[in-house]
């Protein structure tokens, strides 16, 4: 057996590309577990949105009459004090379904560790190869 100083360049280039390919399979490795991970998380906001819009529709039901019924007794007209409370209703359903979207954007799903060792992973490339 070459001692490690002897070693042919075939023995070198050999030994390069077979931790290179394990590289390759270490990188891949780590994307699935970090895509199993940002699958998971896509799905707790999934989930999120519908238990906000589940629990918000009794809630509102409730609350809108409450309010439209205070707004009728203040001296406004039944259609204009309806029109207020669904407004509101609006604007806390739109909050709501917009945090939940913005956890399922592009940017908070992207395999960012992944990406930054497959950089890294590259740049050593290279300087094996010079």
């Amino acid at each position: 057996m070459n001692s490690s100083n002897n070693r042919s360049i075939p023995e070198l280039f050999s030994d390069a590309v077979g931790q290179l390919a394990k590289l390759i399979g270490n990188e891949f490795e780590l994307a699935r577990a970090e895509l199993s991970d940002k699958a998971s998380q896509a799905g707790r906001a999934a989930a999120m949105i519908g238990a906000g819009a589940v629990i918000l529709i009794p809630a509102l039901v409730i609350l809108l009459f409450a309010i439209s019924s205070a707004l009728i007794r203040a001296g406004l007209s039944d259609p204009i004090a309806y029109l207020i409370t669904g407004a509101g209703a609006v604007v806390v359903s739109a909050i709501l379904i917009g945090v939940g979207l913005s956890r399922l954007s592009g940017g908070a799903l992207k395999p960012a560790v992944t990406l930054e060792q497959v950089q890294r992973d590259k740049l050593a490339a290279k300087e094996m190869v010079r």
